[in-house]
């Protein structure tokens, strides 16, 4: 088991990366767990799939898990959910010393996390992330939030877990899709700050893929401990330093939206081609040759995903995905800032950006 420290001053914690991890949940939370029922939220499709695994090791360490059974997909992340999750924690009379345990991908740690920092002005959460995406970004960082008809992620509040959990043997389970959809979290690490990681990358990501335990093990822990260590840098992303982990998110936002937030397209499907667009924005401004930007199309084609904007086949013009933009929470002062590339393993934050220029070069990413 690889342990990674997130050594936040008013919040520390640690991210344990191993094969077993749930099976031996009470052991991993030991201290955590202070009563006899524990809250867990999740979701319809991993309760079918680990329910029965977490009930059985809470069982076995005196517990007993009380559930609430959400139903999967972005459309979770709402209001709704939001408003009817708080109200069955009362109901559970969950006080702010105790823990909720959040139990699958994203949408299940934002919607959790957030309803943690809320209920009673800050209750304890404890992230056991089922996605390969979640287990390298989101769970870990402290970022909650749900989505609104203005946008994703635009309601929401910094509130950092308790522990996180990354059990590798939840990805055997994952369709191929979602387990591609996380790869692009991955590979970010790499574009953003570390030309060697992506190059390890490039000789690894089909076998990792594939099932390789070392490599797996490896990816994962490599990809937290790179964001725990910008993380503890700026934590609340006042700075520019966190603000590279939105590396292709601005252009992927506005993908999902335009898409509905729905199954049309997931968040990671989304990153890897606002990757991809970043690049090529970046080599449209003479910032990397236009070979760089050919790489990274070349390498998430390679591992099996969509490269091309075109793909998606959306009927609409690139004014209509930078107005989708306007509604970034980055936005300051109307100006919306960009992450892009110098090269590969050193992206920056561009606040010179013209909207116009971005619709034409969407315009044409639309047709390629």
């Amino acid at each position: 088991m690889a342990v990674i420290p997130v050594a936040l001053a008013d919040a520390p914690y640690e991210v344990r990366v191993g094969t077993g991890l749930l099976a031996t949940l009470v052991e991993q939370c030991r201290g955590k767990l202070r009563k006899r029922r524990v809250p867990i939220v999740t979701d319809a499709h991993v309760h079918a799939a680990w329910g029965a695994v977490i009930e059985n090791a809470l069982h076995e360490g005196g517990h007993e898990a009380t559930w609430r059974v959400l139903p999967p997909g972005e459309s979770t992340k709402s209001w709704d959910q939001l408003a009817a999750t708080l109200d069955w924690l009362l109901a559970e009379e969950v006080e702010r010393g105790d823990h909720v345990i959040a139990l699958g991908g994203g949408v299940i740690g934002d919607l959790t996390g957030f309803a943690a920092a809320v209920l009673k002005r800050g209750c304890h959460f404890i992230q056991l992330p089922t996605t390969l995406l979640a287990q390298v970004d989101s769970s870990v960082g402290g970022k909650t939030a749900i989505n609104t008809a203005a946008g994703k992620n635009l309601v929401g509040a910094f509130h950092q877990p308790s522990l996180v959990l990354a059990d590798l043997a939840v990805l055997d389970t994952l369709p191929r899709r979602e387990l591609l959809a996380g790869y692009a979290e991955v590979v970010k690490y790499g574009l953003i700050g570390d030309a060697d990681f992506f190059a390890w990358c490039d000789a690894n990501a089909r076998a990792m893929l594939n099932g390789d335990p070392a490599l797996r093990e490896y990816a994962v822990a490599h990809s937290v401990a790179a964001k725990a260590r910008i993380v503890i840098e700026d934590e609340r992303e006042t700075r520019d330093r966190r603000a590279l982990l939105n590396l292709g998110h601005t252009f992927g936002h506005a993908l999902e939206a335009q898409t509905g937030f729905s199954d049309r397209l997931l968040h990671g499907e989304a990153v890897a081609l606002g990757m991809v667009l970043a690049a090529r924005y970046s080599a449209r401004r003479g910032l990397i040759p236009a070979a760089s930007a050919d790489h990274v199309a070349r390498h998430l084609r390679e591992v099996g995903m969509a490269a091309n904007l075109s793909a998606l086949g959306l009927n609409c013009d690139g004014a209509t995905l930078v107005r989708h933009m306007l509604h970034d929470k980055k936005m300051d002062a109307g100006t919306l800032p960009f992450i892009l590339l110098r090269a590969i393993g050193e992206a920056f934050v561009a606040k010179d950006v013209a909207l116009d220029d971005v619709a034409h070069f969407l315009d044409a990413e639309l047709k390629r």
